[in-house]
């Protein structure tokens, strides 16, 4: 288990060359090429402020400050942290499927396919988080000192990730119907995570279902991320704590179960 999370540092440079090269794939053929990883988020942002923040005039709070822009901000911001999962969702249960030469190939680090499909997918996330940055800055009310908060909010996030990447990966060997239910799970965080509501407005407005809702880490997350960012504030201490435990702990369990595994790929393959 822990020889295969060493194995990234180990072989860093290997790891590196597979991100690279999945992060080159993404917009290969394409005209604007690597551009669209700006121009996509743009066009999603601008799509969040018209329907949610204009139409629908969403918000998160009940405060007579908090704009339209500060709405579609907010949810960019979730639908950002919420990608890279729905991500590794949608795409692990194939990694090791589709490379059948590598498995096949003894002395070939497995562990290095799900961990680069992950590290293209936060890159894509840093890239909008970035652009959600300059936002606040440029056309929301600025950043706060609170702003520095955010890559302890945010890692948890990165130990999911991954730990989700190499459990998917290594169970959509064996069971290739695992890929199949990838859009509703997706689904499913996109209206548990809290994407288009925060946490206070949950707890108050469905009391019942917020008993469970709570112990959504993505949620806690991307609620203490629009505290720092957008409103200056402090994040839930707690709730980060919880978050980095339930992080570290499914970074572990993939870790065990890719391992565990791995041993049985070419059989099946």
């Amino acid at each position: 288990m822990i020889d295969t999370i060493f194995s990234l540092f180990e072989r860093r440079e290997l790891l590196w060359q597979f991100l690279v090269r999945n992060v080159k794939s993404q917009h290969r053929g394409s005209v604007l090429g690597a551009m669209w990883l700006i121009f996509n988020p743009l066009m999603m942002l601008g799509l969040y402020v018209f329907v949610f923040g204009i139409v629908f005039g969403g918000r998160f709070t009940g405060s007579p400050n908090e704009t339209t822009l500060d709405f579609a901000l907010g949810v960019f911001l979730g639908l950002n942290i919420l990608g890279i999962i729905q991500g590794i969702i949608g795409s692990s249960p194939t990694i090791i499927v589709s490379q059948p030469n590598f498995v096949k190939k003894v002395v070939f680090p497995l562990e290095i396919l799900p961990a680069a499909a992950m590290g293209a997918l936060a890159y894509n996330l840093i890239i909008g988080f970035g652009l959600c940055l300059l936002g606040v800055l440029i056309l929301g009310s600025g950043l706060n000192l609170s702003v520095f908060y955010f890559p302890i909010i945010i890692a948890p996030v990165f130990l999911m990730a991954l730990g989700l990447s190499w459990f998917l990966s290594a169970l959509g060997v064996f069971i290739r119907d695992i890929g199949q239910i990838g859009s509703f799970l997706g689904l499913t965080l996109l209206y548990a995570s809290g994407v288009f509501y925060s946490a206070e407005k949950a707890k108050a407005t469905a009391p019942t279902i917020w008993k469970f809702l709570q112990w959504n880490p993505l949620l806690q997350i991307i609620d203490s991320l629009r505290q720092v960012i957008l409103w200056g504030g402090e994040p839930n201490w707690f709730s980060i704590l919880y978050a980095w435990i339930f992080g570290f702990l499914t970074l572990m369990g993939g870790a065990w179960f890719f391992n565990r595994l791995r041993s049985a790929f070419a059989d099946v393959l």
